[in-house]
């Protein structure tokens, strides 16, 4: 037998001990540890009837914006105020220089001094042709002239007059003022900066009366009815709960692209920075659904989990998936659950299967 064959007949006895080994069982056996019991609060998966809610989005708008500009041309000498100030009525924002607005002012006061001259040469003159032809010393022709003078000479007054109102006015605008209490934007110009008719100075907000215009699908929009409550919720301020609001305006036509109708709803006596987004619930069709309470439901890893305490008592912790959170705190189930099984309301996250669950 060569050294070879010898090798062979060595490993044989090796291998079969080696399979022998591992064809006792399927798995590994392990020694069982009983499970410590946990206490929790229990509630039962209820079904609910009513109206489905219907989740709409927004975004929070001023009740009133305007970006503040002046007649007036001239370097701004005086800026007052800066973004988020908050003003009132009527308080100095900027000044511009009034060099310019003043020497308009003094023309057109000088063109009214030169016109009221006038206007007492044409009535004195207009007196002495009355007295003329009425002597018979004076045509008609010679008093029409004389009368139509005299109202050339009224209408340059009146021309005049208008004329320094107008160039008062603009003196004015030198100093520009807030035209609603409201909350400064942004300042769009500097001291220095030129000041021009049109051209945008200062950018405000009215504070209160502030509302959310929400996005409403096409066949949803009957559902909403104009001057009814409707619960508002701010992503960016969550510790303002729920805001009542009351529909305020229903556009009456849709945009093209999204096919949605917008709706505004008064926040009331609610402050928010503007720009904000939103959602708002709106009553859809009358369903049925699943509810539990929101303590129930752990999320771990994009998983949603329940804990539900079967009828021997113990633990099994389920896969769920949720949908709308309704008041009362109470969230709601589309699948994993069946109307009246228990679960775990207070538990401390997802537990191992089988544990023993004591209700408090």
């Amino acid at each position: 037998m060569n050294a070879r064959n010898r090798s062979f007949i060595m490993l044989v006895p090796i291998v079969v001990l080696v399979l022998s080994s591992g064809c006792g069982h399927d798995e590994p056996t392990h020694v069982g540890t009983a499970l410590e019991p946990l206490q929790v609060k229990t509630a039962a998966v209820e079904l609910l009837s009513g109206a489905r809610p219907i989740e709409v989005r927004g975004t929070v708008q001023p009740a009133r914006q305007a970006v503040v500009s002046s007649r007036a041309m001239g370097p701004v000498v005086a800026l007052n105020v800066q973004a988020g100030d908050t003003v009132s009525k009527g308080r100095l924002l900027l000044e511009i220089q009034p060099a310019a607005s003043d020497g308009q002012v003094a023309q057109a006061e000088g063109a009214l001094a030169q016109a009221k001259a006038g206007l007492a040469l044409a009535e004195r003159n207009l007196q002495r042709f009355q007295a003329l032809h009425a002597e018979k010393a004076a045509s008609d022709l010679e008093l029409d002239l004389a009368r139509m003078q005299y109202e050339q000479a009224n209408g340059a007054v009146a021309q005049a007059e208008g004329a320094v109102k107008t160039a008062s006015s603009i003196a004015e605008d030198s100093e520009v003022r807030a035209p609603f209490a409201a909350r400064v934007v942004a300042t769009m110009v500097e001291v220095g900066d030129l000041a021009a008719p049109g051209r945008p100075l200062v950018q405000l907000e009215s504070i209160g009366g502030q509302q959310i215009w929400l996005a409403v699908r096409e066949s949803d929009i009957s559902r909403v009815p104009k001057g009814g409550d409707v619960g508002v919720e701010i992503d960016a301020r969550p510790d303002l709960g729920v805001v009542r609001g009351t529909v305020a305006e229903i556009v009456p036509s849709a945009d093209p692209a999204t096919h949605t109708f917008t709706v505004k709803v008064g926040l009331g006596d609610t402050v928010v920075a503007s720009g904000v987004s939103g959602r708002a619930i709106i009553s859809g069709d009358t369903t049925d659904r699943l509810v539990v309470p929101t303590g129930a439901v752990h999320r771990r890893g994009g998983l949603e989990l329940i804990v539900v305490r079967a009828d021997d008592g113990t633990a099994r912790t389920r896969a769920v998936t949720t949908g709308n959170t309704l008041e009362g705190g109470r969230i709601e189930i589309l699948s994993g659950l069946s109307q009246g099984e228990t679960v775990a309301v207070n538990a401390p996250g997802p537990v191992a299967d089988g544990t023993p669950l004591e209700v408090e």
